[in-house]
């Protein structure tokens, strides 16, 4: 860590201009997001740093050991700061196509809980923000501290001063940006799901079926893969990055029509690599499928991604693979890998900068089929799945 320069001229031209008041982006090329996000965080990184003094009470009795972050509206600024950052929130979540789904997803985090008490005992923080693009090409990490001097961490290795960092809830900002890509495919004609960890609620097709054959007293049992045990490779990442925020796109067809079917699945629970989870989530519904063969594709979030661009992407994809085929049926589940691998050839030229969002991807999980400590086709996860069978209620 080194000093560099002086942010105080920055800041005049900041806190009277503030970037965040620039008309909203509507471009879809994910390196001008990223680095427009980029410098969203880094207008509130150096405003908060040059603020601290007034905001430190406020924050110390926020951030502790067991909650490492806070909402940065739940931080008690004047009226006038307070304002410029509900409108750099409103903007962030402009950028990403979830301000209809979601009030609020910016907060201000310690980078790791080991130094909160040097911090919560008077040191000094420093405040950083996470670069654009792809970490591999990143130099240094920018930060500010409190004297209006701007410093260059290590990418990779762990400060050993207390730094706070701008950045967004990225568990809310993943729901919400699914939510956007489900009701984004679902106009396009795809008949997509959002299947989460926390709901009980069946997907669309799922429940109609049912519906169908409770009219006839006749409900049949519901068959399903639970996810029952997953873990990410142990790879270096940088430090400013946080908790990861993992989620599944299962690819397959319809199975009354010759139609793609993409459902997502939020994964909230996977937050750190080289780590065991044990997670019980029910990630495919059968009776959603043909041939009963999905492939699923794992993914991470990334700040260039346009989740209602992202949503188009896909869809076209999977739709453009099976134009290309003349009779689906003859090939039968042999053109699911051939959808999964147009989507994942599509998503890293298409919507995100940074290739490492995609994790890793499973080819032809089956009906009535377990898997233990399966590794992914890329070696990057190992995974367990098991064939759960729900009953009618009795």
């Amino acid at each position: 860590m080194r000093p560099n320069l002086p942010i105080s001229l920055m800041l005049a031209t900041t806190i009277v201009g503030f970037p965040l008041n620039a008309q909203t982006v509507n471009t879809t090329d994910a390196q001008s997001i990223s680095e427009e996000i980029a410098q969203q965080k880094k207008a509130l990184a150096m405003q908060i740093s040059a603020r601290y003094f007034d905001l430190e009470k406020s924050i110390k009795s926020q951030i502790t050991e067991e909650n490492l972050a806070t909402d940065l509206d739940s931080i008690e600024v004047s009226k006038d700061f307070k304002q410029n950052m509900q409108q750099a929130d409103y903007q962030y979540r402009q950028t990403k196509g979830i301000a209809q789904y979601t009030d609020s997803v910016m907060e201000l985090r310690i980078a790791d809980a080991s130094m909160v008490k040097d911090w919560q005992e008077g040191e000094s923080p420093l405040f950083a923000f996470e670069p654009s693009g792809d970490d591999s090409n990143w130099q240094y990490v920018e930060a500010y501290d409190v004297y209006g001097q701007v410093h260059e961490l290590d990418v990779y290795q762990m400060p050993d001063v207390p730094v706070l960092v701008v950045d967004s809830n990225s568990a809310k900002e993943l729901r919400a940006g699914l939510m956007a890509m489900r009701t984004e495919m679902n106009r396009l004609g795809q008949d997509s799901n959002l299947i989460t960890n926390d709901s009980p609620k069946l997907p669309s097709k799922t429940k109609q079926g049912i519906k169908r054959s409770a009219q006839l007293s006749d409900v049949e049992p519901l068959n399903t893969t639970q996810l029952t045990k997953i873990r990410l490779s142990d790879d270096e990442e940088p430090w400013i990055s946080g908790k990861a925020e993992v989620y599944a796109i299962i690819t397959g067809v319809d199975p009354s029509r010759v139609e793609p079917e993409i459902d997502l699945v939020d994964m909230p629970y996977l937050d750190y690599d080289g780590k065991d989870y044990y997670p019980s989530q029910t990630m495919i519904f059968w009776p959603r499928y043909r041939w009963g063969a999905v492939d699923m594709i794992l993914m991470e979030q990334d700040d260039g991604t346009d989740y209602k661009e992202l949503a188009k992407i896909l869809v076209k994809a999977a739709e453009d693979i099976l134009k290309m085929i003349p009779d689906p049926e003859i090939q039968g589940y042999a053109i699911i890998a051939q959808i999964t691998n147009r989507i994942i050839d599509v998503i890293p030229d298409g919507v995100l900068t940074n290739d490492d969002d995609y994790l890793d991807s499973y080819y032809t999980i089956m009906q009535n089929t377990p898997y233990v400590e399966r590794p992914g086709a890329g070696g990057n996860v190992v995974a367990t799945f098991k064939p759960v069978t729900i009953s009618p209620t009795e």
